[in-house]
C-alpha cells in the first residue's frame, strides 16, 4: 500500500483558486478523513488524488513517485462514491468482478478475489442476488467490495454514507471501521461532512476550510486541543459554546455577563473568545460559584442525555449537555458552572491561545 505526499498542492478553475497550497503526508496503512463544511474543497482534494481533476500546481507523490500526470487507472487507486453505481442487471458477484474482467484477469483469480472480499464484507449469502434485492447498506458494501477486489494501493471514499438513513449510516460506519481493522496495511482516504464519521473512523483527521488545512491531528487531539476557533466549533456534537470575553479590573478574564475566572488576560485582549463544551458544563451545586444564571428557553431530549438552552443575554443561548435524569424545564432558572480547566481561549484572529492561571 502507498504512502501519499502532497506538496504545495493547488487547484484552480479559471481564475478561482479552490485548493490553496496544501502540504500533507499520509502514511502507509493510515485511515485519514478529510472533513469540513460544504464548499471547503474536500471532494476536490480527493479527486486530485484520484486523478479525476488536473493538478494546477504542486506535487502529488505515491511512495515517493510523482503521479501528477498519471491517469487514474495507472495510480493504483480504487474509489467508492456517494452513489453505488451498480449495474442493475448484474448479480452481486458480477458487479464485484466487473473491473477484473475488464482487466482480463483469469476466472480463478476473479473468483478467489470476489469470494475473499465477500467474506470480509459478509456478502457471501448475497452473491447471486441483483442490486434491487439489496438494502441501501448492502449495496454500499457491494460498491466497497468492487473496490477491494482490485487490490489497490489506496482506497478513496467520497461521502459513501450520505445516501443512507441514520440507522444504516451508523451500521455501515461500523462495517467500514471493521474493514480497516481486517486490512490494517491498507491506506484509506475518506471524505465526509459528518464530523461523527470523522471522529469514529479516522486515525487522523484533516479539517479543511475554504481550500486550506485548518488542523491535522488524531480525533481526540482535535477535540481536546483545537488549534482554531473554527475547529473548536466544528469538532464536537453539539458545538462548543464560544463566549465573548472581558478583561476584569484585576487583569483577569470573564465571559461577557458571567463570573470572573482565575485566568490571566493575554497582552492583546481585543476580540477574545472563551470556549467551553456543553458536556463540560453542569448545574452549580449549592455554595458553588456559578458561571452564569439564566432562564431555560429550550430542552432537547435525546434519550440518554438532554441539551438545555439557557438564555444568558447573548445573541445565542448557552447550550448545556446534561444527563437525562437531571431535572430541567423550560422557563425555570438554572445556575451553570464549569471547571476552569474546561475553558479554551481564542484570539481575535481565531487562533487558540494558552490558558494562563492568574
Amino acid at each position: 500500500m502507498a504512502q501519499l505526499t502532497l506538496r504545495n498542492l493547488c487547484k484552480s478553475f479559471g481564475r478561482a483558486e479552490i485548493i490553496h497550497g496544501i502540504d500533507l503526508d499520509i502514511a502507509k496503512g493510515e485511515f485519514v478523513v478529510f472533513v469540513g463544511p460544504s464548499g471547503c474543497g474536500k471532494s476536490t482534494l480527493l479527486r486530485l488524488i484520484a486523478g479525476l481533476e488536473e493538478i494546477s500546481s504542486g506535487e502529488l507523490l505515491f511512495d515517493g513517485e510523482k503521479v501528477n500526470d498519471l491517469p487514474p487507472k495507472e495510480r493504483g487507486i480504487a474509489m467508492v462514491f456517494q452513489s453505488y453505481a451498480l449495474y442493475p442487471h448484474m448479480s452481486v458477484f458480477d458487479n464485484m468482478a466487473f473491473g477484473l474482467k475488464l482487466a482480463k484477469s483469469d476466472s480463478g483469480t476473479i473468483r478467489e478475489r470476489v469470494e475473499e472480499a465477500a467474506r470480509l464484507l459478509e456478502l457471501e449469502p448475497l452473491l447471486n442476488r441483483k442490486p434491487r434485492e439489496l438494502s441501501g447498506g448492502q449495496r454500499q458494501r457491494v460498491a466497497i467490495g468492487r473496490a477491494i477486489v482490485r487490490n489497490p494501493r489506496v482506497f478513496l471514499f467520497d461521502e459513501p454514507l450520505s445516501n443512507l438513513d441514520a440507522a444504516l449510516r451508523g451500521q455501515t460506519r461500523v462495517e467500514i471501521a471493521r474493514l480497516h481493522e481486517r486490512m490494517p496495511d491498507t491506506t484509506m482516504v475518506y471524505v465526509t461532512h459528518d464530523q461523527i464519521e470523522a471522529m469514529t473512523l479516522a486515525d487522523r483527521i484533516v479539517v479543511l476550510r475554504a481550500g486550506r488545512v485548518e488542523q491535522v491531528g488524531a480525533p481526540m487531539e482535535l477535540y481536546l486541543k483545537p488549534a482554531t476557533r473554527f475547529v473548536a466549533e466544528f469538532i464536537g456534537t453539539p458545538a462548543m459554546n464560544i463566549l465573548p470575553a472581558e478583561v476584569t479590573a484585576e487583569g483577569g478574564l470573564r465571559p461577557k455577563g458571567g463570573a470572573a475566572l482565575p485566568l490571566r488576560a493575554p497582552a492583546k485582549a481585543e476580540g477574545l473568545g472563551l470556549g467551553v463544551r456543553p458536556e463540560d458544563l453542569h448545574i452549580a451545586e449549592e455554595g458553588e460559584p456559578a458561571l452564569y444564571e439564566g432562564r431555560v428557553t429550550l430542552v432537547e431530549r435525546l434519550g440518554e442525555s438532554q441539551l438545555v438552552h439557557v438564555e444568558i443575554g447573548h445573541e445565542v443561548p448557552l447550550v448545556v449537555k446534561l444527563a437525562r435524569t437531571v431535572p430541567a424545564r423550560r422557563g425555570e432558572t438554572l445556575r451553570v458552572a464549569a471547571p476552569v480547566d474546561a475553558f479554551h481561549l481564542f484570539g481575535a484572529d481565531g487562533q487558540a491561545l494558552d490558558i494562563r492561571p492568574q
